[in-house]
């Protein structure tokens, strides 16, 4: 099934243009976050981060023809400090035991490595599509931070959207407290608009390209009031010695 849907987004890929203008503004800034070196991405998904960082090592869960390996971000098959970069794109609130994932990035990452991600942000615009309209759910009763028993009945894609708003925003001071060797160096809420009347990768889209660049400046001129308007959060943190 898991697939099925990631084939499916590959093909909207190359027929929705208005989708690839968002998500191409908003590969190109989380490719500008990334340290010099190696770089591994996560939830590769459709294959699509590839194009904006060719030399990138792409994993998911579930095997495809454009991934270069198949990995657990709770059990990662790959050597101690063997990577300068984490690449996640709306993974995060797919992991079901996110503590697993960070202990297993703190050694992996060389230091001055750095986890760039891009997640869902709840505001309480965002909320109402996300919990009405979307099939995930948003659950701010659960802590992220808490180990939980693995499911053996989990599905690759369960998920919790409020994990990153919750993490970073919400209970920071717990993660920091956590997790002292990550130290936050980016912290950006943004896609107020396009992102929902594009219809993602499952509904047809409402504006047309013509559009896309008014409403993209105007995002950015609306920006002091993310934290009521946003969609998506993206956040980097970097591994120092502590």
């Amino acid at each position: 099934m898991t697939e099925t849907i990631l084939q499916q987004h590959r093909v909207t890929w190359e027929k929705k243009p208005i989708l690839r203008a968002l998500y191409t503004t908003w590969y190109k800034e989380m490719t500008a976050q990334l340290s010099p070196g190696k770089t591994l991405e996560l939830g590769g998904g459709s294959g699509n981060f590839k194009e904006f960082a060719p030399n990138v090592t792409s994993s998911d869960i579930v095997p495809l023809p454009w991934i270069d390996v198949v990995a657990d971000a709770q059990d990662m098959p790959f050597p101690d400090q063997s990577f300068d970069n984490i690449v996640m794109f709306d993974v995060l609130h797919h992991i079901e035991n996110v503590t697993l994932f960070f202990n297993e990035a703190l050694r992996i990452l060389r230091p001055g490595g750095r986890i760039i991600m891009m997640e869902p942000y709840i505001s309480p615009i965002s909320w109402l599509v996300y919990h009405f309209l979307h099939p995930e759910p948003v659950n701010f009763k659960q802590d992220p931070l808490v180990f939980i028993d693995p499911s053996p009945n989990r599905q690759p894609l369960d998920a919790n959207q409020a994990f990153a708003t919750i993490l970073f925003e919400r209970k920071f001071s717990q993660f920091r407290d956590k997790y002292p060797q990550f130290l936050k160096v980016y912290h950006r809420r943004l896609s107020f608009f396009i992102y929902p009347l594009s219809g993602g990768f499952e509904k047809p889209s409402l504006i047309p390209m013509f559009l896309y660049q008014p409403l993209l400046n105007l995002e950015k001129r609306l920006s002091f009031i993310s934290q009521f308007l946003a969609f998506r959060i993206l956040v980097v943190l970097e591994k120092r010695e502590v």
